[in-house]
């Protein structure tokens, strides 16, 4: 038999699209943007519609279940809803599979198909899982996102990820899909304890020292305002951050991110560490601060940050957050400095992590040096877990 038969080769590209809109009270019947969205994806038939919603928004808001009912009733002509799930807030709904079966079980018997929305309202850990569930049902049914927290306005649910947690790993179950819409409805902000508030304000941080200078300044001319909760600063914070984090996913070259190179990722190699050694009673904002700040003294200690390494940790702690890491023995401090090898592994090949040398820029260094980053983590006041 001749097996000597030539290779078939064949190559495609797939064109996404997706958007980020904004608004106020999203479910009141006189708002038609929700209904909008439905009708501009397929007029003139209604859409089954099947809602998961953070406990902990239900419990803030007790009209919430009311008011979609109700909007739903008003436009029966675009919208068909089938039922409304509750589901753990938090890093809880992403700590095992019973959320995901939850979600999945809805999906199934409310016949929800990939024509389809399941709407995902929540925290960015919320969003995260349903958009997992919803992306490996049926390979992919639609999804539209209505973030509730800062973190996940700006950051969480902007991106084109969806994840869980597995094998005490941080996001190890996880795929790529891009919501068809996501929903910022500003009025969801006005509910959050003080923390959460505050830790979205991490990644906008974290993206201006990447990317944008000019945003930094802004942070810093209103660290007072963002920490006093002036809605019309943290409108454009969560903005500017939105729109630059959906930049990189268009523009950067690696949506889906096959490379080593994660420069959104600054800060996180022990963000996800501390989280997991916490116990997640650090919220994953504030774990992002303290993973900037040491990450920024690290590049201090290097000799490669050019521009003053005060100026950046005094943002940080004005807009309200806490630089003490919850560590304190040299057994904890030895298990962080695993984040580094574990972070290697979840990128998959060279280890990458970004620097910043001057403030809107970055840099990617293959090689850390455990003696000064072990410096960096130790410049920190330590206190006793229990205390967080």
């Amino acid at each position: 038999m001749n097996t000597n038969l030539p290779p078939i080769r064949q190559a495609f590209q797939v064109r996404y699209s997706y958007q980020l809109l904004f608004t106020q009270h999203v479910f009141a019947v006189e708002n038609p943007l929700f209904k909008n969205v439905l009708a501009e994806y397929r007029p003139n038939e209604a859409i089954k519609c099947l809602f998961v919603v953070d406990k902990g928004v239900m419990d803030h808001h007790a009209q919430l279940e009311s008011s979609i009912k109700q909007y739903c009733n008003q436009y029966p002509s675009q919208i068909q809803f089938t039922e409304l799930v509750v589901v753990p807030g938090g890093e809880q709904s992403k700590q095992d599979q019973s959320s995901v079966d939850k979600c999945l079980k809805a999906i199934n018997e409310n016949a929800i198909c990939r024509h389809s929305f399941v709407v995902a309202i929540g925290g960015g850990a919320v969003v995260d899982m349903v958009g997992y569930a919803a992306t490996i049902a049926h390979r992919g049914v639609q999804l539209i996102r209505i973030p509730t927290t800062v973190l996940a306005q700006n950051d969480a649910a902007v991106g084109v990820k969806n994840s869980v947690n597995a094998f005490e790993k941080k996001n190890f179950l996880g795929t790529f899909s891009v919501p068809h819409v996501i929903i910022n409805d500003l009025e969801f902000l006005k509910t959050l304890e003080q923390r959460d508030w505050v830790a979205g304000i991490a990644e906008a941080i974290k993206v201006a020292l990447i990317k944008d200078k000019a945003f930094f300044e802004y942070i810093e001319e209103n660290t007072e305002a963002l920490a006093n909760r002036e809605m019309e600063v943290m409108a454009y914070l969560i903005h500017r951050c939105a729109e630059l984090h959906m930049e990189h996913i268009s523009k950067g070259g690696d949506p889906f991110e096959s490379g080593s190179s994660r420069p959104l990722d600054f800060g996180h190699w022990s963000a996800h560490k501390m989280e997991y050694m916490t116990n997640y009673q650090l919220r994953h904002g504030e774990a992002v601060a303290l993973g900037m700040a040491m990450d920024m003294v690290y590049a201090d200690l290097m000799g490669v940050l050019q521009d003053d390494l005060n100026r950046v940790l005094d943002v940080i702690k004005k807009v309200g957050f806490q630089l003490e890491i919850p560590f304190e023995s040299d057994k904890e401090i030895k298990e962080l400095l695993k984040g580094i090898e574990e972070f290697r592994e979840h990128l998959g090949g060279e280890l990458t992590i970004p620097l910043i040398p001057k403030i809107g820029t970055k840099m990617d260094v293959h090689h850390i040096d455990y003696e000064l980053m072990d410096q960096a983590i130790r410049s920190f006041v330590c206190k006793p877990q229990n205390s967080l």
